[in-house]
């Protein structure tokens, strides 16, 4: 029984660490004090009420515990967006997750001003700020690739074409 319990500990305190931004909470510090305990019953002890400890906190929504399949979900649907409080889930990710996004269009039309705005599948909206000509307008069920460029922006390429400077619209989320 020992083991399973350290695991949930483990898994519990690691998930804590990654979802914490700023100080580190006093649950997770008391939970990490454990393992300097030496005698077994009492390092035990020290878990077992740390575990409650947790187990209230994240009851209580003091700490919050995501697993890193989540973290990747939310950092692929803010991708492009200006939130620089979820570089929290940045925390243990490939860096070719944090700086490319494969993704597949819904739909695509220009603007007033001749721009192409694409909407993907998961409804993030994209509006290209660069003069370019693209050959062919992207039709639904393409697959786009968008990256990081310099100076926070962001390069998109659509099938074979040239890559196009866009920027993700805050604004739009179409569903």
């Amino acid at each position: 029984m020992l083991r399973p319990a350290l695991v949930l500990l483990l898994t519990l305190s690691a998930g804590a660490a990654l979802a914490q931004s700023g100080p580190e909470p006093d649950v997770i510090k008391a939970l990490k004090a454990c393992s300097a305990i030496k005698a077994d019953g009492e390092r035990l002890a020290c878990y077992d009420k740390a575990a409650q400890s947790v187990t209230k906190a994240q009851e209580t929504g003091e700490v919050i515990i995501i697993d890193k399949q989540t973290a990747r979900a939310a950092r692929r649907q803010a991708f492009g967006l200006d939130l620089p409080t979820l570089s929290i889930l940045d925390r243990g990710a490939d860096k070719a997750e944090t700086e490319a996004l494969q993704a597949v269009v819904k739909a695509a039309r220009t603007d007033a001003e001749g721009r192409l705005v694409v909407t993907l599948e998961d409804g993030a909206v994209w509006r290209q700020i660069d003069q370019e000509m693209l050959g062919k307008t992207p039709k639904p069920g393409m697959t786009v690739e968008i990256r990081k460029a310099a100076m926070g922006s962001y390069r998109m390429k659509i099938g074979s074409q040239a890559a196009i400077r866009v920027r993700r619209d805050n604004a739009a989320v179409e569903r």
